[in-house]
């Protein structure tokens, strides 16, 4: 709730609709229950081995539900009416979708009574997982932000190019806390980076004129 009122406050001027807000949010959640399920399927169908292959479908399962949960709740909608709101809606969204997600690792520490790791868990994932969800999900937002007024042919391109920017920065990530264990100091130094690259191209998006 702390990222959301930080990243609605990038749309100040001009905010969306309280209540579609709440809307997209709680859609982000509920697309966890449709996700999980298939990211089991997909492990299963793997014969249970995180490789490479594995850490991409789940990233691309992610990123693709989070778009479809923003676009039909809200940017096929009269209320997306200027460049930036994608990139709301688009957080929105994947917010929606990290506070599930993020509660049931924490539910999972503490059932099994780990209560210390789970605040351990809690502050790892705000400073770094719900972020990656917002800088991957924003990815897709941007990209239709900067193509608002252009013709279908070239939203349709700059679309498909950020969700394939999600997916691989999504994938990354995941990489490189599951696959590689790398140094999680080093990894969300890399996402910090993501998210100051993304105040830029919200400042960009924010002047976007037809």
């Amino acid at each position: 709730m702390l990222w959301l009122w930080f990243w609605l406050r990038e749309d100040k001027l001009h905010p969306e609709p309280k209540g579609r807000i709440v809307v997209v949010f709680i859609a982000g959640m509920a697309s966890v229950f449709l996700v999980l399920p298939l990211e089991k399927f997909i492990f299963t169908a793997t014969l249970s081995d995180i490789s490479i292959i594995t850490i991409l479908l789940w990233a691309g399962i992610e990123e693709i539900s989070k778009f479809i949960v923003a676009y039909f709740m809200a940017l096929k909608n009269k209320v997306a009416d200027e460049p930036i709101d994608a990139i709301i809606y688009m957080i929105t969204a994947a917010l929606g979708f990290s506070a599930l997600e993020n509660a049931l690792f924490l539910f999972n520490s503490i059932d099994v009574g780990l209560l210390s790791q789970s605040v351990i868990t809690g502050n790892s994932r705000f400073l770094g997982a719900t972020l990656l969800h917002v800088a991957s999900s924003a990815a897709i937002g941007v990209m239709v932000g900067l193509s608002y007024y252009k013709k279908s042919s070239v939203k349709k391109f700059f679309l498909f190019t950020g969700i394939g920017i999600s997916i691989l920065l999504h994938t990354v990530f995941n990489l490189l806390i599951i696959k590689f264990k790398s140094d999680l100091f080093f990894v969300f130094a890399g996402v910090w980076i993501l998210i100051v690259l993304l105040i830029v191209l919200i400042e960009k998006v924010k002047i976007v004129r037809s």
